[in-house]
């Protein structure tokens, strides 16, 4: 009895739940809304099944619950039963495939007048092309593909000069104009989904896949793998904005062509080897993984990476210097780098290339100690920058004053912090080097104590303090700057 009143419940509830619950599908921002209906029918026959298949097991409990003296009834086949099972069964899948199979169909049916897009996907970025002046995209092949052209299209075909590359995760497309999207990919299985437009396809390696939509609503959409295609698959997204047709031409305008992009090509000297390593990482998807303003990334950020020393996941540590850097894009699992997974893929550069993008890392260490604002000009300073990098602190303690899973940095040197005690401790140099030796003798209240021992030398330690104690320096330069400020006024 009380199995079939269990029964009962759920259905109730799960029918309630779907007609009061307040996540509904969001309205398409393109023509699918048949998509959304064939999904509905799905859900409705779906629906009657689980609820004729609960009730008719709830009315088996009771009828047929145990009875002392009754003796079960052995039936070896049915053939009506058979019979009206094989009907409604036939009739419910047809109900739910052939609906699908009808949109699907208009879904690859392109009509005449859209507008080509082609996306091209890889580990971890989007990149798109569209035709130029002519309306034609020049032909592709892998074997054409190279540092300064990632798309690989054939230089000696004139329909692909005037195509308009998008080397970056954001494209526009115009309100009310049919869209053809061609989708590439040049490592591993991806699929291309933007949630609101009901668009997603998979991108086979080696195959150009294709469907269309015409955008119905002006509005900025997320673009989102839809296929597990690594470790850095959160991390692959893209924007679409939508707008009308005559700022879409004014932006596509503003795109360089592929044979502007050629002209572009760097020239032997210092810059045109920096350029040269920018459009390197570029064009192979670095950028991907690796900052360059010193924001946190999936690997290690190249801002202030030359000159630094590492501490690799076996214990050691290594100077980042060429050699290293050289050996960990060719072999990246020769020495990983703690706290990073090891989800890079080897890249097979030659001497020129590899040297191009050394350079790159290079000057954007030298940018990093020579631009930055907070005094990392001091070598203590930066030192601690640098280790609280390369350790993994920064993963845990913001320095700009965000919230953290542990106690932010920015302001810390100089407060006085509630421990989870009941007392109080006034943060400074011993406390600071204790905390970072025996983090579990003093914990701040309303922080879990989750943070490692670690042994760092005295140097290294007090690099770490100087570097703490900077950003609480920075706070009082800008709190007198602004008393300043407002007494001139």
């Amino acid at each position: 009895m009380a199995i079939a009143v269990v029964l009962i419940l759920i259905v109730v509830a799960s029918v309630l739940f779907h007609i009061l619950s307040p996540w509904q599908v969001t309205p398409p921002a393109s023509n699918w809304g048949s998509i959304d209906s064939t999904l509905f029918l799905t859900l409705v026959i779906t629906g009657i099944f689980f609820i004729a298949v609960t009730l008719f097991m709830a009315v088996a409990v009771l009828r047929y619950r145990h009875k002392a003296g009754r003796r079960a009834d052995y039936q070896p086949e049915n053939k009506k039963l058979e019979g009206w099972l094989v009907v409604i069964t036939t009739l419910g899948i047809v109900g739910m495939l052939a609906p699908g199979l009808v949109v699907y169909d208009d879904f690859v049916r392109v009509p005449k007048n859209a507008q080509e897009l082609e996306v091209l996907a890889q580990q971890w970025q989007w990149a798109f092309r569209f035709p130029g002046e002519d309306g034609k995209l020049g032909r592709t092949d892998i074997k054409f593909s190279d540092s300064l052209n990632p798309f690989g299209i054939d230089r000696n075909d004139p329909a692909g000069q005037d195509d308009v590359l998008v080397k970056s995760n954001q494209v526009r497309l115009p309100l009310g104009q049919p869209v053809k999207v061609l989708l590439r990919s040049k490592d591993v299985l991806h699929n291309f989904y933007i949630p609101q437009i009901r668009s997603k396809m998979d991108m086979v390696p080696g195959m150009v896949s294709y469907f269309w939509f015409t955008p119905t609503q002006v509005g900025e959409y997320e673009i989102l793998c839809a296929e597990y295609c690594g470790v850095g698959h959160y991390n692959m997204r893209g924007h679409l904005q939508v707008e009308e047709p005559q700022a879409f031409e004014s932006w596509l305008s503003g795109q360089p062509t592929f044979a502007q992009s050629l002209a572009r090509a760097p020239t032997p000297g210092r810059d045109a080897l920096l350029e040269k390593g920018r459009q390197l990482a570029e064009g192979a998807g670095c950028q991907a993984c690796h900052s360059q303003d010193g924001s946190a990334s999936l690997g290690p950020g190249w801002r202030d990476l030359y000159g630094r020393t590492e501490q690799l996941a076996d214990g050691s540590s290594v100077q980042v210097d060429e050699a290293y850097l050289k050996e960990s894009i060719l072999d990246p699992k020769a020495k990983l780098v703690q706290g990073f997974p090891p989800v890079m893929v080897p890249y097979r550069f030659n001497e020129d290339e590899l040297d191009a993008l050394v350079a790159l890392i290079k000057s954007l260490s030298a940018a990093a100690r020579e631009g930055s604002a907070t005094g990392e000009a001091d070598d203590a300073v930066a030192q601690g920058r640098r280790l609280a990098e390369s350790l993994g602190c920064l993963a845990c303690h913001s320095v700009d004053g965000g919230p953290s899973v542990g106690p932010g940095w920015r302001g810390l040197y100089g407060k006085t912090e509630n421990l989870a005690d009941g007392s109080q401790v006034a943060v400074d140099e011993g406390y600071l080097k204790e905390s970072i030796l025996n983090p579990s003798s003093q914990i701040v209240k309303g922080y879990p104590a989750i943070m490692p021992a670690s042994a760092p030398s005295d140097e290294e330690l007090q690099a770490l303090t100087a570097f703490i104690k900077s950003l609480a320096d920075a706070d009082a330069d800008a709190d007198a700057g602004k008393v300043e400020s407002q007494e001139v006024r």
